[in-house]
């Protein structure tokens, strides 16, 4: 059984790249962070001149702590659909400054856009007018990035693409290297699992179940669980509590502190001594060569003397002064050292055997052990306002109040002892001759009781066991949700049965073809057991002895992006732009189709619109 420290979301500060110009695309992403927008409020308290080095606007991964903004995350998106443009227009301000696009506050570059399947007519117009209007591109174009992924894992044939996203998963099924659009269909540790570290877990522990039922079964067993459960520990403080020290114990401390402070001033003694002896040669040098005016005043001036006499009196205190020192360190080596004493092997009293010995010593520890839980029980009462010892105390110092004033006579007599015992708190403390006693106990049991086990190696003992998760039938539930929505309570067909609808509404021998080649890819894919369990759903739904072949995308989470990228260098992708002048002649909804886009279904005018209502109404009357 392993044990796995909590994943917290590391990011750095994105840097200024060096703009490779039109026309040039890197093979990797230059940057790759979170659709996401924090504005934090302003603090009160801080001066105009701190407030203003904070960033007003933070994106992506300027955002250091993604969890301490939660509630002031913006993003462009409604599910997968843009929506909020002027959070849209903040991101790409970033994106394009980072990538080190400067001329003049527009972007020489042609754009290449990936959007959602069937994206709304609406919201493709309001990004054109943004990408035309405020950045003055020279040419833009679409396409769905699980269709790029596909070009680049399956080529152009005919297939099937799931594609598990971060809002949504698709079903979209490919003939002859184009989608078909006709066929689609629309506690205690609460605050320490935040959404980025839930969101970690999911892809770092989690797994799809190949059997869920079966899987369920396993994780009902002790012994499977305790094999399989994945720990995760989360952070903490530790309390640190001081060790209860015996009599003994406090005497060999103040030995060795004795020792250490001995070692110390020898040190600084052995210093000093050799400062001394520095010093002394130079002021002795400086009595031979009385001639050498200028060494001799470079002396005085440094060691701060008055004249020749004054350094031939320093030079008999140093002389003293060294002597008595050497002895001093001569006394001091030669006292010996005191030898380490073994631990004295514990023996029984005469009229007891070793285990009648151990019978007895266990049951005065715990005695002790049970003494020191009620005390700490009725520390824990008396603080609370509602329990009965704390009401009981309450009630008895009331009683001692209501006595007559000049008539304190409280502790006069031999019974006000035990009165005072019931409502001092002093009771409620260990004492020092029990704690000693415990502490002689638990050393016979050492020595002598094999199933002993130490207080600091006892299980829960250790404070960091309450700040664990323990991952079991969780790691398959969770992603389970794909299959079965309904066991969080979404009334939705899951993956498999939306497969299994969109095949049906194919001829059957179209089916084939496309179950040929089922591409895989999103984010989710990355999650282990996924295509195993998705083989096993497509073997129950399809027809006795069907072939299907089903494939992961080579990299699930980038690979949209990388097929994106391929195809902005080939020469489809230069007659798929939409220039300026198409975008004033047919509006920002128009788009040039291509092997990777949407569909474009002009939205109808006012016109047609009420002459298919007025034909309705006729239809009706």
């Amino acid at each position: 059984m392993s044990l796995f420290a909590i994943q917290d979301l590391k990011v750095r500060p994105d840097i200024v790249h060096e703009y490779p110009g039109p026309g040039v695309t890197p093979e990797e992403p230059l940057l790759c962070f979170k659709n996401v927008l924090a504005k934090p409020r302003k603090d009160r308290n801080k001066k105009d001149a701190e407030a203003a080095a904070v960033p007003t606007v933070q994106i992506g991964n300027d955002i250091v702590n993604i969890e301490a903004v939660r509630f002031q995350l913006r993003t462009q998106f409604d599910r997968n659909v843009v929506t909020h443009l002027h959070v849209q227009e903040q991101i790409l301000d970033y994106l394009f400054e980072r990538m080190g696009v400067d001329a003049d506050g527009s972007v020489p570059h042609p754009v290449l856009l990936t959007e959602c399947v069937t994206n709304p007519n609406y919201s493709r117009m309001l990004m054109a007018e943004l990408m035309f209007e405020c950045y003055g591109i020279p040419g833009l174009s679409y396409g769905v990035d699980s269709l790029f992924s596909y070009g680049l894992n399956s080529g152009v044939g005919s297939g099937l693409v799931v594609s598990c996203g971060y809002h949504a998963t698709h079903v979209i099924p490919i003939l002859n290297g184009r989608m078909v659009p006709d066929k689609l269909k629309y506690p205690v540790h609460v605050n320490a699992i935040t959404l980025s570290r839930a969101e970690a877990m999911i892809h770092s522990y989690c797994s799809f179940a190949y059997d869920y039922m079966e899987a369920l079964k396993d994780w009902a067993l002790l012994e499977y669980y305790d094999q399989n459960v994945t720990k995760i520990q989360l952070p903490y403080n530790q309390t640190v509590t001081a060790p209860v020290l015996t009599a003994e114990q406090r005497v060999e401390k103040r030995k060795e502190l004795s020792r250490r402070l001995v070692e110390i001033n020898l040190r600084k003694r052995e210093e000093k001594h050799a400062q001394d002896k520095e010093m002394l040669a130079s002021l002795e040098a400086a009595d031979e060569n009385l001639d050498d005016e200028e060494n001799l005043n470079f002396v005085l001036q440094e060691f701060e003397l008055k004249g020749v006499d004054d350094m031939r009196k320093t030079i008999v205190t140093l002389r003293d002064r060294i002597a008595r020192t050497s002895q001093k360190m001569n006394a001091a080596q030669t006292v010996v050292q005191p030898v380490e004493e073994k631990p004295v092997l514990l023996q029984p009293p005469p009229n007891l055997t070793i285990d009648q010995w151990v019978v007895e010593t266990r049951r005065k520890r715990d005695e002790i052990l049970d003494k020191k839980q009620t005390r700490k029980q009725r520390r824990q009462d008396l603080a609370k306002r509602r329990t009965a010892a704390a009401q009981e105390r309450m009630r008895i110092i009331s009683q001692l109040a209501k006595k007559e004033k000049g008539n304190d006579d409280f502790g006069m007599r031999d019974e006000d002892w035990d009165v005072y015992k019931s409502i001092s708190r002093d009771g409620d403390s260990d004492s020092e001759a029990e704690n000693e006693k415990l502490l002689e106990y638990e050393e016979v049991l050492k020595q002598h009781d094999a199933t002993y086990i130490e207080p600091s190696s006892a299980p829960g003992s250790n404070i960091a066991e309450f700040h664990q998760l323990h991952l079991g039938v969780e790691k398959i539930r969770v992603p389970e949700v794909l299959f079965q929505p309904s066991i969080i309570g979404i009334q939705e067909a899951g993956l498999a049965g939306t497969i299994d609808y969109v095949l049906k509404l194919f001829p059957q021998e179209l089916r084939p073809e496309l179950i040929a080649n089922i591409c895989l890819t999103g984010g989710c894919a990355n999650i282990p057991g996924f295509r195993d369990r998705l083989h096993r759903e497509m073997q129950a739904m399809l027809p006795f002895q069907s072939t299907f072949n089903l494939s992961l995308a080579a990299n699930p989470t980038l690979d949209g992006w990388k097929g994106a990228a391929r195809f902005a260098t080939t020469e489809q992708f230069r007659e798929s732009l939409l220039t300026r002048q198409t975008y004033d002649e047919c509006g920002g909804e128009y788009f040039k189709e291509h092997v990777a886009s949407n569909f474009y279904y002009p939205t109808p005018s006012s016109s047609l619109v009420a002459a298919a209502a007025a034909a309705g109404s006729e239809v009706i009357n």
